[in-house]
């Protein structure tokens, strides 16, 4: 005969797959947002999307969920359960403290947001724009003050994404990991041996760079039985659940890079998804842990991997396979210090590895700003400008370039975009880690990408959010996060590119 503590550990696990499927539903109907769906669609769609939330929030915070909380916290002997319950508790205090009809507004106006905002960056009207930001901005700062902080309001939204991080850890790293990378980036202005990028120009047609792609993410992995790769105007990665996790890109027949790295760093993010135990299926548990580490993943493959000297020695005759003939005259090395150049650009996710970390830092102080009342959503464009040029010397010629070119903000990702550069950081450590059980460069030249994927499955990938971020870090790493092992990377590569 069952005893009441596995009768209710079921009935725990019929509520987790009721939310599940609420959660399913929502991540499909975004996906389909973010892709496919027809313009006169979107106003309903939004309206479903709240509608699905607002159920979903209603479960996280109901009686019944707080009597499963009460009933099997601390008196299961079943690790997931335990884990479950203490994920279950944190989404209900904090979710409690938002009134159902604020969610349900601030999510049918998530939705709405990224329509427009989709539409002002093609327009670059950051005017358009703005009174949806400003009241996402509104939203957020009232959520933060619900939830409550201790030092800054900005750590109430960063605890969404990334636990255990403060600002008061950002503004002491950010600054020194700034210095250490704009002295290196002076250097490498004054080096007068430079790649010569026009080696990389010519029309590269969209289809034949999604087949080199395809060849690509089923290398390292990535399981199409479980997953797609789709069009957007701004890649991501999206799992509907660890069956269905889908990958999508954008593509610039003029610059293949775009989607050359775009697509391995968004199937990093998937390898994650899809690797994750099935013994935390069904429940809030089978997912990332934090936003930066699941950066770190994405970040991994694209950089350490995809941008790898060792990788283009394996995998420089299959892109040109379908590469244009031009290619054919470009010799491996010029071709591997071309994609490496650093150059300052507008465009974030089009960053080199060593410019990339101050866009980050640019988002990070300006949305800080914002949700601490500093400055004002009309602001941001003049101050981004102002921001671009301190950082990285230029000024994006219009805002499609500037302001709007990130999605984050249109969904009301406040607190997400110092995941980016943490995740950076995170994977350094993670190649240094990684270094002494692999021999990484042997090991990508070889292509045999089973021996990474797997040594990020045993060691990040298996515990989805079994384990918290630092606690990932600390284990394996053996130490808290380092920006030295980002720093070290970096000036070891650009020392040997630009024979500093």
């Amino acid at each position: 005969m069952e005893n009441n503590t596995t009768l209710l550990e079921k009935d725990f696990r019929e509520l987790l797959k009721e939310q599940n499927a609420y959660r399913e539903a929502i991540a499909l109907t975004q996906w389909d947002m973010r892709t496919k769906i027809p313009k006169k669609g979107i106003e309903q769609r939004a309206e479903v999307v709240g509608f699905l939330s607002e159920k979903l929030h209603q479960l996280e915070t109901s009686e019944k969920m707080k009597y499963f909380i009460d009933m099997l916290k601390d008196k299961t002997g079943d690790e997931v359960i335990a884990k479950t319950v203490e994920d279950c508790e944190e989404t209900y205090e904090r979710n409690k403290k938002i009134p159902h009809d604020e969610f349900k507004a601030y999510v049918m106006l998530q939705a709405k947001s990224e329509a427009v905002w989709q539409e002002a960056r093609e327009k670059a009207d950051f005017l358009m724009f703005q009174p949806y930001l400003e009241k996402l901005v509104d939203y957020n700062k009232k959520f933060a003050n619900y939830w409550g902080y201790e030092d800054n309001i900005y750590d109430a939204l960063l605890h969404e994404y990334e636990p255990g991080v403060t600002t008061k850890t950002l503004d002491d790293v950010f600054p020194k990991l700034r210095k250490s990378l704009t002295s290196l980036l002076e250097q490498i202005n004054q080096s007068s041996t430079k790649p010569d990028p026009s080696v990389l120009t010519g029309h590269f047609p969209k289809q034949d760079q999604r087949a080199f792609t395809l060849d690509v993410l089923k290398q390292m992995g990535y399981d199409f039985a479980s997953g797609r790769l789709d069009e957007t105007i701004h890649p991501f990665a999206i799992g509907i659940n660890q069956n269905d996790v889908r990958v999508t890109t954008r593509y610039d027949e003029e610059d293949f890079r775009m989607a050359v790295f775009g697509t391995i760093h968004e199937g990093g993010h998937a390898l994650y998804e899809q690797n994750i135990s099935g013994k935390l299926a069904g429940t809030p548990l089978a997912a990332g842990t934090s936003m930066g580490i699941h950066e770190s993943q994405s970040l991994f493959w694209e950089n350490f991997v995809g941008r790898s000297k060792a990788f283009w020695q394996t995998h420089y005759q299959l892109f040109k396979s379908y590469a244009p003939s031009h290619f054919d005259t470009v010799i491996l090395d010029d071709f591997y210090r071309a994609v490496n150049e650093v150059k300052a650009s507008f465009i974030r996710i089009e960053a080199d590895e060593l410019t990339y970390p101050l866009h980050i830092m640019i988002r990070y102080e300006l949305e800080k700003a914002l949700i601490n009342g500093d400055i004002m959503v009309a602001d941001l464009p003049h101050l981004w400008n102002e921001k671009m040029v301190d950082y990285l010397g230029i000024k994006p010629p219009t805002d499609r370039e500037g302001v709007l070119q990130d999605i984050h903000w249109a969904g009301g990702d406040f607190g997400y975009f110092p995941s980016y550069a943490l995740g950076y950081m995170y994977a350094a450590q993670f190649q240094h880690a990684m270094a002494k059980d692999l021999n990484l460069d042997s090991v990508i030249a070889n292509g045999d990408f089973a021996q990474i994927r797997q040594w990020l499955t045993k060691n990040i990938h298996q515990y989805g959010k079994m384990k918290k971020p630092l606690e990932i870090i600390n284990e394996v790493t053996n130490e808290s996060l380092n920006p030295d092992y980002l720093v070290a990377y970096l000036t070891n590569k650009y020392t040997d590119i630009y024979n500093l």
